[in-house]
């Protein structure tokens, strides 16, 4: 998310509360990014005063010491930026609370500001050890990746998502595989990625043909883990135009985007500058993200062309002359917003008009 979090890096405390198993998300689930550790002109949310209608609560942001340290804190906002922060005990207590009633808290890892490179095995240690710190201490049900910036990126001649080699990408493969086998089948794990990561890989591959290393970068990642990936809720949103899979482009702001990229994740589409065909994920992994505002972000989509959106992808209806490449999905997952904090800001016009939506898909 490209909203300045700040960074305190304050110590955990050798306090922990154990990780606490709860039902599977939703099936149609209302996904939303909390400010958590800082409040960011929106205003201080307290875990407890998020609307039941949030099925995924990803807590933003954990953030490391330094970009190689694979060190990751997570600092609560303090008093002096938000007033009405809760204590400790009571946050934790909102954290039992909301999976007492089904929902899924997470702590979201990067932002704009939290670059992370896990260049080293240590840096990969050190990520599994602190994420894990942090879970335990809290209870919480998993991990959000939200690498943006130049966290990730793909070496000269590292060509073959199925086999990567660089590592940031293969430690950061190998830190989420520990973390799975670690907590077992209570382990959440979802992904933001903005498109220049995932479907700008349909054109540009890393640094193929003198473009930028970082295109397509979340693909082996995506693919690595495919297996136990709960949700990928793509950013569509700060992004450029994205050829689809129809060979147009396809602009931000309007059903046809989000409906040509979904697309693409479900369908799966060949990589460029390569033989291999990064293969679709399942309907149940998969969502879109939105600003919850016009003043949230770029890229505010209207509630009547989400709804557009959804109508086409989930039943196959009101596609405006798109062709869906993977057919359609009646088990897509949901809806991802920046923020739960923005979305009260302009009186809940996000979850008014799409957690209605969700809950009536079969």
């Amino acid at each position: 998310m490209r909203w300045l979090a700040v960074v305190l890096g304050v110590l955990l405390t050798s306090s922990t509360v154990p990780a606490q198993a709860a039902p599977d998300p939703a099936k149609h689930a209302l996904v939303g990014y909390l400010h958590a550790s800082f409040a960011n002109g929106s205003g201080y949310v307290p875990l407890a005063d998020v609307p039941d209608e949030w099925d995924i609560i990803d807590l933003a942001f954990g953030e490391p010491t330094s970009v190689t340290s694979g060190d990751i804190r997570f600092t609560r906002c303090p008093a002096s930026e938000c007033p009405n922060v809760e204590s400790d005990a009571d946050f934790t207590a909102a954290v039992k609370a909301k999976q007492a009633a089904g929902k899924k808290v997470l702590i979201s890892i990067g932002g704009q500001n939290g670059q992370v490179q896990l260049t080293t095995a240590a840096a990969r240690d050190a990520f599994v050890s602190s994420v894990s710190a942090i879970i335990d201490k809290y209870g919480l049900d998993g991990l959000d990746i939200d690498f943006e910036g130049h966290s990730l990126y793909l070496d000269s001649g590292d060509t073959d998502f199925r086999n990567p080699t660089t590592p940031v990408i293969v430690n950061l493969i190998a830190a989420l595989k520990s973390l799975k086998e670690k907590y077992g089948d209570k382990f959440v794990l979802t992904m933001a990625p903005e498109t220049f990561f995932v479907q700008v890989g349909y054109q540009f591959y890393g640094g193929s043909n003198g473009g930028d290393s970082r295109t397509g970068s979340y693909l082996p990642v995506i693919h690595a883990v495919r297996d136990f990936l709960t949700v990928l809720h793509v950013q569509d949103y700060n992004s450029g135009p994205v050829m689809g899979l129809d060979n147009q482009y396809h602009t931000m702001g309007g059903a046809d985007f989000h409906i040509a990229m979904t697309d693409m994740v479900k369908a799966g589409f060949p990589v460029a500058n390569t033989d291999r065909t990064f293969p679709g994920l399942r309907d149940d992994q998969i969502g879109f993200g939105l600003p919850a505002a016009v003043g949230a972000g770029n890229g505010y989509t209207a509630p009547a062309a989400v709804h557009e959106a959804l109508d086409c992808l989930a039943k196959g209806q009101n596609c405006g002359g798109y062709s869906l490449r993977g057919g359609t999905s009646p088990g897509l997952r949901g809806l991802m917003t920046w923020s739960i904090n923005w979305d009260r800001y302009y009186n809940w016009e996000f979850r008014n008009s799409h957690a209605p939506y969700l809950d009536a898909l079969p």
